[in-house]
């Protein structure tokens, strides 16, 4: 069972950020230890909403705390999702650098949340900049949108031909590119290794829950391959469309068990 170091958001009601990374990886047959970044009182798209960034200082007495007790070294993985400052993007950058000291074979996964289709960057510009600039060059795996792979390629994406092309110039081991346009009823997650691109397909799905992203990263850093997080994806989206939240622990048995997605060639 891997063990994944988690630094996100959190929220107290609903499922993004850790709320959703952290049941889902477990279902999934992983184990989270979540660092927050933010804690809301919900996904801040609702009407009202409350909470407070945690202040780098203590995220790095945490992590320190977190080595001094010997448990740095048992992670496999470092997940990092939202940052919301150029100082968080800090703090991942130096937690990449201590896990890495300790064991080289740590496996560190970018999900840069920084910006989406239609509102673009989301995030303080400074630290969008400082994710691009300093943590993705570090990491093994990076798991952006069309948006955000587009922005740190700087090349257009528009199709899964497209955004083979920008996912190879991020030049890192892994890159898997979800929501990606393909045709007017279905998007594509585009996944390149080593030159090699391919992709799964699905239906473009309206009034899906906030939240999808987190879980998407959670199976990857749990281990899954492309085609049967896409298809758990794809069943859980559509088990929770029109509601407030994902349905992530009640439909469990029901995204698990989704046969995967058929992985294709990009032509």
């Amino acid at each position: 069972m891997p063990t994944i170091l988690a630094l996100s958001s959190t929220v107290a009601v609903g499922h993004v950020g850790l709320a959703a990374i952290t049941p889902a990886a477990s279902l999934a047959g992983g184990t989270v230890w979540g660092l927050p970044t933010i804690v809301l009182s919900n996904h801040p798209g609702f009407p009202v909403f409350a909470g407070a960034r945690t202040d780098p200082g203590d995220l790095r007495r945490m992590i320190d705390a977190i080595t001094e007790g010997g448990w740095l070294g048992r992670a496999r993985a470092l997940l990092t999702g939202y940052l919301p400052s150029a100082d968080h993007v800090t703090v991942a950058v130096e937690l990449v650098e201590r896990m890495r000291k300790i064991s080289p074979a740590t496996e560190i996964i970018c999900d840069p949340i920084l910006g989406d289709d239609p509102k673009g960057i989301y995030i303080d510009r400074a630290a969008a900049d400082a994710i691009r600039d300093r943590l993705v060059p570090l990491a093994d795996c990076i798991l952006p949108n069309r948006f955000e792979l587009e922005w740190l390629s700087g090349i257009s994406v528009q199709d899964p031909q497209t955004a083979a092309r920008a996912a190879k110039k991020l030049a890192r081991p892994q890159v898997i590119a979800k929501s990606i346009p393909d045709g007017l009823d279905h998007l594509a997650n585009v996944e390149v290794v080593s030159d090699r691109a391919t992709y799964t397909r699905h239906r473009r799905l309206a009034n899906v829950p906030n939240g999808t992203g987190d879980v998407f990263s959670a199976l990857i850093a749990a281990g899954w391959d492309l085609p049967h997080t896409a298809a758990a994806l794809d069943r859980l989206a559509d088990l929770s469309t029109g509601l407030d939240h994902l349905r992530i622990v009640e439909a469990a048995d029901q995204w698990r068990s989704a046969p995967p997605l058929r992985s294709e060639p990009v032509a």
